[in-house]
């Protein structure tokens, strides 16, 4: 590392900054989280540059389903489109860089797409979120839509597409480090051709310093035109459902029965909360009843076309009143009281789900009572 760049003075001078390694590999780890525009979206695709929403540092892989964290990867991103992208840095230095490191990586990978859920990557984020005192909505809305000022109807679905895009296997690997050396960007360029659909690149982040300035330089590693055409190819269109394909496909699936316990809460939800979100989903369709209360939005629950009614325990537990875990109870404890349905202590902090059936004639009628006293308990806040 001997190069230069140069800062044109006021005063017409040219002032150097030397290219200098980082002193400590979590520097460099830092900064990616604090600017994560240093992995270079904009020479990946010009014309559309991936956003990068930090889910975590430090995030947890298990090894088996519903086993613990058992591997650790140094950042986990999202772009606007939901492809989780796995970042793993190390310095030039490190004698790890070539092949452990990539062994690493496809291990992190691998488990990564076999154990993760979206629910529990959308728990991370969220819980990141509320830690720093700002909402976690907010935060995805400014995401999805920088340039204005965000609609949070634009959340369930982006969560959605990330379940998918994980089923699909339709990830991004980023090594990322001061210098890439020769060896590792064959075979990152290798990886990237013959991956489908995981994209693998690397980014160079190159430091200069000099009298107390410092410039970081990002550039691309591994992507090559043939790279390009399929990682364009490669993305799933969303589909945007709506109330007539929606029951279409429901009746399809499930019949008229389901069609009535849905159409029956729909009704409900349309003259009772601030609005209904269609979803986006590729496969599977949903609606989201939606209450605002004070510039928040509540998501209540989440209707699918495969049978089911899920409840958003996992999503109120960071909104006023249900941060309160007694409420939760107090809900979970009214929602069990229904005939055949008998969820676990637990889901007050995940996304229960309720089959339609279940909810047929008068059970739809006390369904809907608990939700009127969710609403009022919003309502109270």
């Amino acid at each position: 590392m001997a190069g230069r760049i140069y800062t044109l003075q006021a005063d017409d001078t040219l002032r150097p900054l030397t290219e200098q390694p980082y002193a400590r590999e979590d520097l460099l780890q830092s900064l990616l989280a604090d600017y994560p525009d240093l992995l270079a979206g904009d020479q990946m695709n010009p014309d559309e540059p991936p956003r990068w929403l930090l889910v975590s540092r430090e995030a947890g892989i298990p090894f088996e389903e519903g086993g613990g964290d058992a591997m650790s990867l140094d950042h986990l991103f999202l772009d606007q489109d939901g492809v989780p992208t796995l970042v793993e840095v190390k310095r030039s230095s490190d004698v790890r860089i070539r092949r452990e490191v990539v062994g690493q990586m496809l291990d992190y990978a691998s488990h990564a797409v076999a154990f993760w859920s979206v629910d529990a990557l959308r728990a991370r984020f969220e819980g990141a979120c509320v830690d720093r005192r700002e909402d976690p909505d907010e935060v995805l809305a400014a995401h999805l839509a920088p340039d204005t000022d965000g609609d949070g109807s634009d959340v369930e679905g982006f969560w959605q597409q990330v379940g998918v895009n994980l089923r699909a296997g339709r990830i991004r690997l980023l090594f990322v480090a001061d210098v890439i050396p020769p060896a590792l960007r064959q075979v990152i360029e290798f990886l990237n051709r013959f991956m489908d659909p995981v994209q693998v690149l690397g980014v160079e982040v190159h430091q200069f310093v000099g009298d107390g300035l410092q410039a970081l330089v990002p550039r691309l590693v591994g992507e090559t035109a043939a790279t390009q055409i399929k990682a364009r190819a490669g993305r799933r269109p969303s589909r945007q459902w709506d109330e007539e394909s929606f029951f279409a496909e429901l009746h399809t699936r499930f019949g008229s029965d389901a069609v009535a316990v849905a159409r029956r809460i729909l009704d409900w939800a349309t003259s009772r909360t601030t609005r209904i979100y269609w979803g986006k989903g590729s496969r599977s369709g949903s609606f989201v009843p939606v209450v605002q209360r004070h510039g928040v939005d509540h998501q209540l629950f989440a209707v699918w076309t495969y049978g089911t009614l899920e409840l958003y325990f996992q999503y109120l537990q960071y909104k006023e009143p249900f941060v309160d875990e007694a409420k939760r109870r107090e809900l979970l404890h009214r929602v069990n009281r229904l005939d055949d349905v008998s969820l676990p202590d637990d889901v007050i902090a995940r996304r229960p789900s309720i089959a339609l059936s279940l909810l047929h004639g008068e059970a739809a009628d006390r369904f809907i009572e608990i939700l009127e006293w969710v609403i009022r308990e919003i309502e109270a806040t």
